[in-house]
């Protein structure tokens, strides 16, 4: 419970906080201690007349217990996002390994929570282990948000007593995941924005500008040229049947992912395609070698024997490619092939990685050079995204260029004419 007090003196009691459940509504609460000092606060109750109660138990008189005002925009809804599971990743494996009890860290993580459903997640894992559940136990209860990678690595640090280290060891894993996926949501993003407003640009001037210019070519009663003639019917085409075109492009967006998310080929085909794209498929590349190599040498540091680290890791990769590839490759291992050999023959990862690979194995030092792959890849990814970054400015301003200039030309065709037409 947040409190705030006039007074800078730290000794007034604090209502303390209700644990009979996680889904109660919150007030917010205003009131004087025995000594006159304001004090102001929130708190989850049952209702009002509780908390008020409660409150005066603990010497403070409230004046004011209403329930919290929900966010204006939306706030409440916000999902729990894969950043939010790092951050809190990061701060139960510094509480632990400080020698704060997990139940005590649970409840302080909480209370910190901005986001209500983050807050509303780790006070239910907070009710399980105060009920008996281990860790391991009250996280699969939430198969979403702690995916079964994360659990698998919780398991395996209780079961070695090195719960604290694991944490760490995922916190760190998280973080360097997400910075891989923003780099790439960055590196794609980026054009397919600009392109986006070069579209919604010319579509603009088409709908609402170029039908100004038609009507004034039209009282000449001039021949057009071809070109003009062909933008106007465009124009046209889009002023009467906008509607029609959107719904279209929204429509087979919703269509393709709906099999998308369905089609296991298509998703390969797509992937497959992705990688093939210049520049872009280097960087999709690399991001699925870093994150294949990051999993698997996080997992195999933990404990989690190969094979069965191998399921975890398939879905890690972002790209389909990669994840059928490391599934062949978990076949290949559990009927007694190394690893690198499996690499090999699987034909997606490139030489360096195999070498690394064989060399790990050989020397017992697997997760170790499977860490220095990750950061090479990652490495690879961050100056690879720069490099886009400065490629793509003048390819896209040349798309744009192209798209509005040509829109220009054919408005300025027809008064050339005219104006040779005079001059003639």
């Amino acid at each position: 419970m947040a409190v705030t007090r006039s007074a800078t003196k730290p000794s007034a009691r604090t209502a303390k906080p209700v644990r009979e459940g996680v889904n109660m509504p919150t007030f917010v609460w205003e009131g004087t201690d025995k000594r006159g000092k304001k004090m102001k606060g929130e708190q989850q109750a049952r209702n009002a007349n509780l908390l008020r109660a409660e409150l005066r138990k603990q010497g403070i008189q409230p004046s004011v217990v209403k329930p919290k005002p929900k966010p204006l925009f939306g706030g409440a809804a916000k999902k729990v996002t894969p950043k939010d599971i790092a951050v809190f990743s990061r701060q139960l494996a510094t509480m632990m390994k400080s020698g704060v009890p997990i139940v005590m860290a649970l409840e302080i993580i909480g209370n910190g929570q901005k986001n209500p459903k983050m807050k509303s997640l780790v006070d239910e894992l907070r009710l399980d282990l105060e009920a008996g559940s281990s860790i391991y136990e009250a996280m699969s209860k939430h198969p979403v948000q702690f995916d079964e990678l994360y659990r698998n690595l919780v398991r395996a640090g209780e079961s070695s007593g090195a719960l604290e280290t694991v944490l760490e060891t995922i916190a760190t894993y998280k973080e360097n995941i997400e910075s891989v996926k923003g780099k790439i949501k960055k590196a794609l993003f980026y054009p397919i924005a600009i392109i986006g407003v070069a579209i919604l640009v010319c579509a603009i001037l088409m709908i609402f500008v170029v039908p100004i210019f038609k009507e004034q070519f039209a009282s000449f009663g001039a021949d057009l040229p071809a070109f003009t003639a062909l933008v106007f019917g465009f124009s046209e085409i889009m002023v009467k049947w906008w509607w029609a075109m959107l719904i279209i492009a929204l429509g087979a967006f919703a269509v393709f992912m709906y099999f998308y998310k369905r089609s296991l080929k298509l998703q390969h085909t797509i992937d497959r395609l992705m990688l093939k794209i210049p520049v872009i498929g280097q960087v999709l590349r690399s991001s699925s070698i870093a994150r294949f190599s990051r999993t698997l040498a996080v997992t195999f540091k933990a404990g989690v024997p190969l094979v069965e680290a191998m399921d975890s890791v398939a879905g890690a990769t972002g790209n389909r490619v990669y994840t059928d590839a490391v599934y062949q490759m978990r076949d290949d291992v559990a009927v007694g092939y190394p690893l690198n050999m499996a690499m090999k023959q699987v034909g997606v990862f490139p030489h360096m990685v195999v070498q690394m690979t064989a060399i790990g194995e050989e020397a017992g030092a697997l997760d170790t050079m499977l860490f220095k792959v990750a950061e090479f890849y990652e490495e690879e990814v961050n100056n690879a995204v720069d490099a886009i970054s400065s490629l793509i400015e003048p390819f896209v301003m040349v798309i744009i260029g192209t798209m509005v200039g040509a829109i220009v030309i054919a408005m300025y065709l027809p008064i050339f004419k005219i104006a040779m037409t005079v001059m003639g």
